[in-house]
C-alpha cells in the first residue's frame, strides 16, 4: 500500500479543488443570471413559446449544476475541517484508514470503499 501523503499534500489538493469549485460556482451563477436576464427582456410564455421549453430546460440544468457545485463546496469545507481536526482519511463508519488512492479521486469522501459500497457518500 502507498504511504499516506502528509496533511500539507491533502490540504493543497483540497484547496485547489475548492478554488476550482468556487470558479465553477461563479461561472454557473453568471450563466444562470444571463438566462434569467435574457428571458426578462422578452415577454415569454414557456408553455406556448417554441423556445420556451428549451429555455426552461437550460435554466433548470444550470440550476442543478449550481446546486451540485455548492454541495461539493460544502463537502470540501467539511473535509478541510476534518483535516484540521486530525480526522481526515479516517472512515466515519468503520474507523479504517481511507486509502490515499480513494482520497485522490474523492478528496471529500468520509468513507472507505467498503462502507461506501454499503450505501453512503
Amino acid at each position: 500500500m502507498t504511504d499516506m501523503p502528509g496533511n500539507a499534500d491533502f490540504e493543497a489538493r483540497l484547496a485547489a479543488d475548492r478554488a476550482a469549485t468556487l470558479t465553477q460556482i461563479e461561472a454557473l451563477t453568471r450563466d444562470f443570471q444571463a438566462i434569467v436576464d435574457a428571458n426578462a427582456l422578452v415577454a415569454v410564455d414557456d408553455e406556448h413559446d417554441p423556445d420556451g421549453s428549451s429555455t426552461a430546460f437550460e435554466r433548470a440544468h444550470v440550476a442543478s449544476l449550481l446546486t451540485q457545485a455548492r454541495t461539493h463546496l460544502e463537502h470540501l469545507d467539511e473535509a478541510l475541517d476534518r483535516l484540521r481536526e486530525g480526522r481526515y482519511g479516517i472512515c466515519e463508519s468503520c474507523g479504517a484508514t481511507i486509502p490515499p488512492e480513494r482520497l485522490e479521486i474523492r478528496p471529500a469522501t468520509t468513507q472507505c470503499v467498503g462502507c461506501a459500497g454499503a450505501g453512503a457518500r
